[in-house]
């Protein structure tokens, strides 16, 4: 089977865009949450939210970006800094050997929401033309392709929040068996709306801690009270390692396994003891032929939900036994908030990251530990640490779940 590696990363988050700046966010824990300034949120139970802040007008011509929702805008702008950073000419990237699989878990709901109003308020037939090319969720996976040339194996993951991870899982197989050489690959999500926000809400999935928004994502710990909804890309250029090699290429870390598995057991709450979790977990570390003590850090869900957290912490036990306690575990969402189909692929970069750098990010806002939740979650700074196998996990709504393995990389 063919070797992959992570040759390019393009992060498009609440903290930092681009993969320096990303970086540089989790090492000082950066937090990218606030009150949300997009809507009138007075009626709604949670009013914060991850936005992204930055002015993002200069990557997205503004003729083009009328034409596409902001998750797809997203994407584009996460394969831009990608590409860009991993060194590909147009010449090289161009053609059938090379493809993409971008994830998402709701597509445009951005443009829905607008234009629902506009046809309850003004009719039907003064819906846009563009509404479907705008929304539906394989948009930002043909956008890029056409952005790029990419003419291979293209294809959507829309496994919730576990769509990113799920996304770059398909397209390390689509290497490994020789489909292609290159994949442009991860999630994208911008569902920072209200019918968003307000569901979630009224589920009492979401934070309420509204007058202290940078401390309301607090995975693991025993005050979590919901999570922080995020917005954001995440886009990593996957290689085949002979052809990154041959290139020149500089190799931010190898992709060695994946796992993916169902729950089978309810529409948002997870396994107990994280079943389902395991049987992905164990998957990953299976199909790379790592035994679990081998494995140093692990770049946890970490939803700030007290269900996930709990049954994470619970799988993460069962499946690496006794070398638990020595497992480092964190969560970026504290700084980023829930990008939901975004979250795997910012998080896989943060691992790769980790790996490459040797500083593994913070879980921050971890004030009160939870006695039922006993592993070393890196609270609140950034930890110098090397280490050579890391995983990434996602667990998503429907009981879906994909788990990434990278390992270091040695030239």
């Amino acid at each position: 089977m063919k070797r992959v590696v992570i040759t390019g990363m393009g992060p498009v988050t609440p903290i930092g865009i681009g993969e320096a700046a990303f970086a540089q966010g989790q090492r000082e824990g950066k937090n990218g949450i606030g009150p949300i300034t997009r809507f009138d949120t007075t009626h709604f139970p949670a009013k914060i939210a991850g936005e992204i802040s930055a002015d993002l007008s200069g990557h997205i011509d503004a003729r083009e970006a009328k034409r596409l929702d902001r998750f797809v805008q997203l994407a584009l702008i996460g394969a831009e800094l990608a590409v860009k950073d991993s060194g590909l000419s147009p010449e090289q990237l161009a053609g059938e050997q090379s493809g993409t699989i971008v994830g998402t878990g709701v597509g445009g709901m951005e443009t829905w929401e607008e234009q629902s109003a506009i046809a309850h308020s003004r009719g039907a037939h003064r819906v846009s033309p563009m509404f479907i090319p705008m929304i539906i969720c394989n948009m930002a996976s043909g956008h890029v392709a056409m952005r790029y040339g990419l003419t291979g194996p293209s294809s959507t993951v829309v496994t919730a929040c576990a769509s990113g991870s799920g996304a770059i899982g398909d397209a390390m197989r689509v290497i490994q068996l020789g489909l292609a050489d290159i994949m442009l690959t991860g999630g994208t999500e911008a569902a920072i709306t209200p019918f968003s926000i307000g569901s979630f809400g009224n589920m009492k999935a979401l934070s309420t801690r509204n007058d202290t928004p940078q401390t309301a994502s607090r995975p693991f710990s025993a005050s979590r009270d919901g999570f922080v909804l995020g917005e954001g890309a995440g886009i990593l250029v996957l290689e085949e390692l002979e052809h990154a090699l041959a290139r020149g290429a500089r190799i931010h870390a190898e992709l060695v396994g994946y796992g993916t598995s169902a729950d089978a057991y309810h529409i948002t709450m997870p396994a107990p003891e994280g079943r389902g979790a395991q049987v992905a977990m164990r998957a990953a570390l299976k199909s790379a032929g790592v035994r679990p003590d081998e494995v140093g850090y692990v770049n946890a869900h970490g939803t700030s939900t007290p269900a996930n957290d709990l049954n994470e912490t619970r799988a993460i036990q069962a499946v690496y036994g006794d070398h638990a306690s020595k497992l480092a575990v964190s969560s970026i969402k504290g700084m980023t908030g829930h990008l939901l189909g975004a979250a795997g692929a910012i998080e896989a970069i943060s691992t790769a990251q980790a790996l490459r750098d040797g500083i593994l990010p913070p879980t921050v806002n971890y004030q009160d530990p939870d006695p039922e939740l006993p592993l070393d979650f890196v609270p609140n700074h950034a930890r110098e640490q090397q280490v050579e196998y890391a995983m990434s996990n996602s667990f998503a709504f429907g009981g879906q779940n994909a788990v990434l393995l990278l390992k270091r990389w040695k030239a």
